[in-house]
C-alpha cells in the first residue's frame, strides 16, 4: 500500500514540483493551499505524514500543527515543517513537529526525511 503523503502550501508550483517528485517514487500525494482546516483534512485524507509549510495565508504552518498535536481524537501522523524560514529548527522544537526540511531541498533530502518518518 502506498503512503500517503499530505503537503500544505501556499505557492502552487511548489506544489506541483513535490507532487510530481513523490510520484515518481511512489507516495500518493495530497496537496492544499490552506491549511486552516487542518482537523476536517486530517480525517478525510488520513495522511501517513503532512508536510507544512509555515507562510500560509489565513492561520499558519505553525498554528495549523498546534491544532493538530492538540486534538487527541485524530490520528497524528508525523509532521514536517517545510519551509525558508531561517528559524525552522527552533520552531520545529516549538511546535513539537516531527522534523523540517529547509528550503531549497534536494531532491535527496525531501525524500530521505520523507522515507525516515514514514518507514
Amino acid at each position: 500500500m502506498k503512503e500517503k503523503i499530505l503537503i500544505y502550501d501556499d505557492d502552487e508550483e511548489i506544489l506541483l514540483l513535490c507532487k510530481a517528485i513523490l510520484l515518481r517514487y511512489d507516495f500518493e500525494v495530497e496537496t492544499l493551499t490552506a491549511c486552516e482546516n487542518i482537523l476536517e483534512d486530517v480525517q478525510s485524507i488520513q495522511p501517513d505524514l503532512i508536510l507544512m509549510d509555515l507562510w500560509i495565508p489565513e492561520i499558519g504552518g505553525e498554528k495549523a500543527i498546534e491544532l493538530l498535536k492538540q486534538n487527541e481524537n485524530i490520528k497524528q501522523p508525523p509532521v514536517l515543517l517545510f519551509s525558508a524560514n531561517p528559524d525552522i529548527k527552533e520552531i520545529c522544537k516549538k511546535v513539537n513537529a516531527n522534523g523540517y526540511i529547509e528550503k531549497p531541498f534536494t531532491i535527496n533530502t525531501l525524500i530521505e526525511n520523507i522515507k525516515r518518518h514514514t518507514s
